[in-house]
């Protein structure tokens, strides 16, 4: 199992006159040592002793532990922004850091700033430069104290948004007074594989080979069943510090798979938080050597898939009456079926099977508690009469400010034409 933090320095002494053996020395060890060399006096030779790095377990002590670790706060009002953005990919992240002269509360406080847009694949390289616009504030695991990581879009030097940047045309929805007075909640459960480094074959299976079918994986307990929960729990931890409303996590259908879910998040928060939660899983497999990929289907064959389920209600599905709200906006989803699923992810109609917990990319369905249709609604809010839906349509990659702002688009502001109504609902009648 891959290790997350560098291992508990241990040191080597070795006495250069005489000795071939070492022995390992804790650092408590070594400055007790310390202690006792001072009481005895000033040694005659200020060689005599030689502090060494050693390779404990395949790891070299990193003598920067002590430097990394360091709370600035006590010496200095300037904190360390980490400025992330998403790159030419759209699933991509990059990141780099900047001084600020003091610690601050809101993104607009922060200043703009650029990058070499063809260094992303974002910009030709006779007008690279693209302007990054701070929008969300998270506290940084990884740097403590006052830092900060910040969550930014991109914008050409004249204020256009790039064509990677879907979150300004997801903010103009969420601004829209329907979509407020509506209040719509999300969550989010983000599933993610981790890989060997150097074959690009999942945690924990053999080389070239598999491992047992799928069953005792997932949620289980075990070196034979759980691979990589160390990354999963680090992840957890670091998303709570930096103000994540990460809700949960788990080990997944497939072996070295996990998920971990988002909110309930309001709007536009929803994807802030998913792509900070993301970067945060990325900086944490890099320490642990370990890669991480959002593929929707990383092996083929009968394993499960890579989702991107997206839980979703509005005020009126809350309320009394709700359950009738939901079965309109289902409707709605069925008459656009075709553009939510060319917005959801690449490489998602090797998932959408209609096999291994999905449904077929080309055919829209609901259910209650049916985890094999495009849309489920839960017993409970079955029962209730109210509550919220699951869209399970979304791949592993999908960009969460197109699927958050189209579903918002789609239930509260989109109006089909009587004649596509009345033809969905009866086609959803039959399917149900």
């Amino acid at each position: 199992m891959a290790q997350i933090l560098a291992p508990t320095s241990q040191w080597q002494m070795r006495i250069t006159k005489g000795s071939t053996t070492a022995s390992p020395m804790t650092a408590k060890m070594w400055s007790s040592l310390l202690l006792k060399q001072n009481k005895r006096g000033p040694t005659k030779s200020s060689a005599k002793f030689r502090v060494l790095a050693v390779k404990s377990e395949g790891y070299t002590i990193n003598r920067l532990e002590g430097l990394l670790n360091l709370d600035l706060t006590p010496f200095t009002d300037r904190i360390i922004a980490e400025y992330i953005w998403i790159g030419g990919s759209g699933v991509d992240v990059r990141s780099k850091s900047r001084t600020i002269s003091k610690p601050v509360e809101h993104p607009s406080e922060l200043p703009k700033w650029n990058y070499d847009g063809s260094s992303t694949g974002q910009a030709p390289g006779e007008d690279s430069e693209v302007i990054l616009y701070p929008q969300a504030i998270f506290k940084d695991p990884f740097r403590g104290g006052n830092n900060i990581l910040v969550i930014c879009d991109a914008y050409t030097p004249q204020g256009e948004p790039i064509p990677t940047n879907k979150r300004a045309r997801a903010a103009e929805i969420f601004a829209n007074q329907k979509v407020i007075d509506e209040v719509p909640w999300y969550g989010i459960e983000q599933e993610y594989t981790l890989l060997q480094t150097d074959v690009k074959w999942p945690l924990g299976w053999p080389v070239g080979g598999y491992p047992g079918p799928q069953g005792p994986y997932y949620c289980g307990a075990g070196a034979d069943k759980s691979f990589g929960r160390d990354i999963s729990d680090a992840h957890y931890k670091a998303c709570l510090y930096a103000g994540i409303n990460i809700s949960g996590t788990n080990g997944e259908v497939m072996p070295g798979q996990w998920e971990y879910q988002v909110g309930p998040s309001v709007g536009i928060e929803a994807g802030d938080h998913i792509w900070a939660s993301r970067y945060i899983l990325e900086r944490i497999t890099e320490q642990a050597g370990v890669v991480l990929t959002l593929d929707p289907k990383p092996i083929e064959g009968d394993w499960n898939g890579a989702g991107c389920h997206t839980n979703y209600s509005t005020k009126s599905m809350r309320e009394e009456g709700g359950f009738e709200v939901i079965k309109k906006a289902i409707l709605n989803l069925s008459l656009r079926h075709t553009d939510h699923i060319g917005a959801y992810g690449e490489g998602n109609e090797r998932r959408l099977t209609g096999k291994h917990e999905t449904a077929s990319i080309n055919t829209f369905s609901w259910g209650v508690a049916n985890r094999g249709c495009s849309i489920r609604v839960g017993r409970e809010t079955e029962k209730q009469g109210k509550g919220y839906l699951e869209d399970r349509r979304p791949a592993s990659n999908m960009d969460p400010y197109i699927v958050t702002s189209l579903l918002a688009e789609t239930t509260l502001l989109w109006e089909p034409t009587l004649e596509a109504e009345a033809l969905a609902a009866q086609k959803l009648a039959l399917n149900v």
